[in-house]
């Protein structure tokens, strides 16, 4: 059996702020911000309140996914600037990237080597929420838990979590890598080609946003029970 040597908590995409500067770059987008496009409604509470019950260290940003994607390679350029962002000069570009997208990755990143050990692996736990529909197809889930298969910690653990979780009755159908792939383009793929499986497992928690209650915060019966089932599911038997 192995021991969880120390969880860290991120959330990419905590909130929807514009820099004073690029304000006007968004200028009659109140719509696109507001909704899942311009950041992870529910995430950074529940992040928040994860990191909170476990002494966990915390990393968020509160910068618009639209302004830069902090959850994709820089190589990604498609997908790392919207199409509203994508549209200014290289200088500018670069400026962002400097400015919001290396400082957040790097400060994680940095954090990870100073924990990692090869005798009991870290758990990054990456805090996300997502839409019930999009391109008008219906998500069938409450709960994602993404991870790569190949990773025997991850898979062990994320199968534990459902375990657990699904016995708490708080929420409705738990999905494996739904509605995304783990393997797809992210913070946690990118860190998993730096620290191996032994040491690190990298993990994002998806969170369907028609959960969410008064406030724009999941219910507390929701994140309790998130809480509550996450201890016993960081027993890895392999």
């Amino acid at each position: 059996m192995a021991e969880i040597a120390h969880i860290l908590v991120s959330c990419e995409h905590g909130s929807n702020r514009v820099p004073a500067r690029y304000r006007q770059l968004f200028t009659g987008q109140d719509e696109a911000l507001a909704s899942h496009r311009g950041y992870d409604p529910g995430a950074l509470h529940l992040a928040r309140a994860i990191a909170k019950a476990f002494g966990a260290d915390l990393y968020f940003s509160t910068i618009t996914r639209l302004l830069i994607e902090l959850n994709r390679s820089v190589h990604n350029h498609r997908s790392i600037f919207s199409s509203s962002s994508r549209q200014l000069p290289a200088s500018e570009k670069r400026h962002i990237l400097q400015q919001y997208y290396l400082p957040y990755r790097r400060r994680l990143e940095q954090h990870l080597s100073e924990l990692v050990t090869e005798a009991k692996p870290v758990l990054h736990l990456s805090v996300h929420s997502f839409t019930p529909e999009l391109n008008g197809k219906i998500r069938t889930a409450d709960i994602g838990l993404l991870y790569d298969p190949a990773r025997q910690f991850e898979k062990v653990f994320c199968h534990n979590w459902r375990r657990t979780l699904n016995a708490t009755g708080a929420v409705g159908a738990i999905k494996m890598n739904y509605p995304y792939f783990g393997t797809s383009d992210g913070f946690t793929t990118y860190l998993r080609t730096v620290f191996n499986d032994s040491c690190y497992m990298g993990v994002e928690l998806e969170v369907n946003q028609k959960l969410i209650g008064k406030g724009g915060a999941f219910p507390s019966e929701i994140t309790n029970a998130l809480i509550r089932s996450l201890q016993p599911a960081l027993a890895l038997e392999v």
